[in-house]
């Protein structure tokens, strides 16, 4: 209801009012970013871009600086790239570094790339006399017999990989070559989805390290034809899936899984008042906990605890 002293003007008050009347000033409070959040965020990658491209468009769709992710896609690929919005999600993408992976993977025959992709430079690799083309019963017996479980693994020479402290890619543009060790990677499944020479289809899971490039380039050197992959879609990370992702530049803050649910199901204490206090300030406290802990105080994460004596210590203060 409108006051009636709203419709007086000053001249109206009696003389000997020691007060003024004035209307009370209507404004609005701007937040922004509205409702600031930690946490993470699916992203839909397209074909074309790098991640860290992907990365500064969600920069600045939502205006916020402090933007990572917990694993690249080369830009001829697509897919999940999950991301860490905010300083405090930042600080977590350590916990998630051996999620397991899910890729559809393309895999074209009779050909190979120097960089193990459609990006490099394709060479036909002609048919022996009396070689017939690979039929479906031979390369699914493949993938079983070499393709499963813990194998050792090399990347391909256009790689990010470090050798004597240098990229692999960057020596390889230099034309100076590179020698690069196998390294053990872990394939839980590969089954084909469809294939029809010189086309084959794959889905993969696999766990952090695997190189499907060279899954492609090794299947089509056993299989003496050659082969490189020639399309890749990340379909999920750990129990993410592509499916409740968003194109980068659509990115609101309603998108942002907060992050007190995404760690929910890490070890974790309740902790007191003067418990949160000594966190936060670098002091151990006085509780049992296993190496990724998480401390929560007040229904937030506060800090990532590792055992430190006879009791604990904060690795990381959220």
């Amino acid at each position: 209801m409108k006051d009636a002293r709203d419709d007086k003007d000053d001249d109206s008050l009696p003389s000997f009012s020691p007060f003024l009347s004035c209307k009370k000033p209507s404004f609005s409070v701007l937040v922004w970013p509205p409702q600031m959040r930690h946490g993470f965020l699916l992203v839909d990658k397209p074909v074309g871009p790098t991640s860290h491209d992907c990365v500064d468009m969600v920069r600045k769709a939502l205006s916020e600086t402090k933007v990572g992710h917990l694993g690249t896609l080369d830009p001829a690929a697509s897919g999940l790239l999950v991301m860490a919005v905010g300083a405090k999600a930042l600080k977590v993408i350590e916990l998630f570094d051996e999620l397991e992976k899910e890729y559809e993977a393309e895999v074209t025959l009779g050909a190979e790339s120097t960089t193990y992709d459609r990006e490099g430079v394709i060479t036909e690799v002609p048919p022996k006399p009396g070689r017939e083309e690979p039929n479906f019963s031979t390369i699914q017996n493949l993938i079983q017999d070499r393709f499963i479980g813990k194998i050792d693994q090399v990347p391909p020479g256009y790689s990010a990989v470090k050798i004597g402290g240098e990229r692999a890619y960057q020596k390889m543009r230099q034309g100076r070559g590179v020698n690069i060790p196998p390294r053990q990677v872990e394939i839980t499944s590969c089954e084909i989805l469809s294939y029809e020479y010189p086309t084959l289809t794959l889905t993969v899971n696999c766990g952090s390290g695997t190189y499907i490039r060279s899954l492609a380039h090794d299947l089509g050197s056993l299989l003496r034809c050659g082969g490189y992959l020639s399309a890749l879609r990340r379909t999920k990370v750990g129990e993410w899936k592509v499916e409740d992702a968003v194109a980068p530049k659509k990115a609101a803050w309603g998108h942002v899984i907060a992050l007190k649910d995404i760690l929910t199901k890490f070890p974790r204490v309740e902790l007191t008042d003067d418990q949160a206090d000594d966190t936060t300030h670098g002091r151990d406290i006085p509780v049992d906990v296993t190496d990724n802990t998480i401390g929560w105080y007040d229904g937030l994460p506060i800090a990532i605890l590792t055992p430190r004596g006879s009791g604990a210590h904060a690795r990381k203060v959220l």
